[in-house]
């Protein structure tokens, strides 16, 4: 893809780039979940960090998850001027010209990785880096438009954060991190289709082959459902390990049946059905999506509240 055709699809109109559209291009709705799963992994392993090296390091991961925006908003920016959720985006849109943000995506890239590696350690180091070229490279320049599993691939990405922050602490990979990772990773498949099923998207006349439009939705809500299943399941195992604990298994148990309840829910019906409610199942369903993450990593981080008070545990 060419310099070239990216300008073809931004419109004659020349605006002059605003700091506020450089921010966009770092995507920040998705850096604030990066953040906040990072500071979990970093916050509940089980050797301390000194304030300042966490507050480097949180900032790296936040500046890496900028990064790879940036240099997936560039890649993207064809098929993002193609769809009505993303055509005002700031390269579609003509704000920020995509030689800018491949610049900024590959700057911000290098100075993450190296001021991680300054102020951590090699497998920090390596598994941030790794997340931005998976990211940027892996899913955005090659699965993303060859497969329906684009949203799986692209979930891992997301799912590396914790992982990263456990690893700033201590210095390697745990079951423990491993779980925090199959987390996320899981979640993220049930999460999206359950709002792909409800939102009527453009993908397919961009060229984008999401699951709905490739295989249909009696496909994707059986998709739903069978990614839901080991969800549970690692969800439930990550309770059992060190730092989880009565107050996280009974969050997660109320939310994984909530979660579970409303993914079978939607493997039961049809069509027919769902249009009949305008869709009432599906939507309620993603709703419990979105608080999902948040209580169980919220749960982590009174779990560890407690530890650190000699207070709970199994």
């Amino acid at each position: 893809m060419s310099d070239m055709s990216l300008h073809e699809t931004t419109p004659d109109t020349v605006y002059e780039t605003q700091m506020g559209d450089y921010f966009a291009l770092l995507k920040p709705r998705v850096m604030s979940l990066v953040v906040f799963t990072a500071l979990v992994g970093l916050l509940v392993a089980p050797v301390p960090v000194h304030p300042f090296i966490g507050f480097v390091a949180i900032l790296c991961i936040a500046v890496g998850a900028g990064a790879s925006g940036a240099l997936n908003m560039w890649w993207d920016a064809d098929i993002d001027a193609r769809m009505r959720r993303t055509a005002k985006r700031p390269i579609p849109d003509g704000r920020v010209q995509p030689g800018e943000a491949l610049g900024l995506g590959l700057a911000l890239s290098f100075f993450s990785v190296l001021l991680m590696g300054l102020a951590t350690n090699a497998v920090a180091t390596a598994l941030l880096a790794f997340t931005i070229f998976f990211y940027a490279v892996v899913y955005s320049m090659w699965l993303k438009r060859a497969t329906p599993q684009n949203i799986v691939i692209g979930g891992a990405a997301g799912a590396f954060p914790p992982m990263i922050g456990w690893a700033v602490a201590t210095g390697g990979v745990s079951i423990e991190s491993v779980l925090m990772f199959g987390l996320i990773f899981m979640w993220t498949p049930p999460h999206f289709w359950a709002l792909a099923l409800f939102v009527k998207t453009d993908y397919g006349d961009a060229g984008v082959p999401m699951l709905t439009e490739t295989h249909g939705r009696r496909v994707t809500r059986n998709h739903v459902l069978a990614y839901c299943l080991p969800l549970v399941a690692v969800a439930l195992g990550l309770g059992f390990t060190s730092i989880g604990g009565p107050v996280y298994l009974a969050v997660a148990v109320v939310f994984n049946a909530w979660f579970l309840k409303g993914c079978y829910d939607i493997w039961r019906r049809d069509e027919v059905q769902a249009e009949a409610d305008k869709y009432k199942v599906e939507i309620k369903t993603f709703k419990v999506s979105l608080y999902y993450l948040f209580a169980h990593f919220g749960a982590l981080l009174i779990e560890a509240a407690l530890r650190a008070n000699h207070i709970g545990g199994l």
